[in-house]
């Protein structure tokens, strides 16, 4: 390869090589502004409108989407009080559930324990009445042999009569 060429003289700058390029570039400029401008116009623009709606889009796009996002904070703003509420009532409803059942097993001890105090006294009335009516068979069967010995019959009924008629008293019971 030969390397004999001289740079300066390949890059001068001659006037007559400006005033060629410039007045070529001008013509340029005119045949393009003539046949090209208007389509070259109209792509900037559209191209320009394209841009434009692109960054309108993304900015309504991006209102919408903070609008949704104020929205679902809200829901879980709404949906974390909703929640709590509903575990305040379902404490509310165990309270008083207990509450319930704790008294209706208080009412059925009381009733219990009510019905065996009665089932105790009437227990004890008929054992009083059992000993009483022992007491008077033995009563008189000591007064039978009493009278066959030495009473006479209307003696005999007297102290029958008065011994059934103290044998439930509290005096006679002590």
């Amino acid at each position: 390869m030969n390397l004999d060429f001289d740079i300066y003289a390949y890059l001068r700058l001659s006037p007559s090589d400006v005033i060629i390029v410039c007045i070529s570039t001008f013509l340029l400029v005119i045949v393009a502004k003539r046949f090209f401008w208007d389509k070259v116009l109209a792509f900037l623009d559209a191209r320009q409108a394209a841009i434009q709606a692109d960054i309108d889009s993304g900015a309504k796009q991006r209102s919408e989407g903070e609008a949704y996002k104020a929205e679902y904070e809200k829901q879980l703003a709404n949906a974390s009080k909703e929640a709590h509420e509903l575990l305040e009532s379902a404490k509310t409803n165990a309270a008083q559930e207990k509450r319930e059942i704790l008294s209706a097993a208080k009412s059925e001890a009381d009733n219990i324990k009510t019905k065996a105090l009665a089932d105790i006294e009437r227990e004890k009335t008929a054992a009083r009445e059992e000993m009483k009516q022992a007491i008077v068979d033995v009563a008189f069967e000591a007064a039978k042999q009493i009278v066959d010995k030495e009473i006479d019959e209307q003696a005999h009924k007297r102290y029958v009569d008065d011994f059934i008629e103290h044998a439930g008293d509290e005096t006679w019971q002590a």
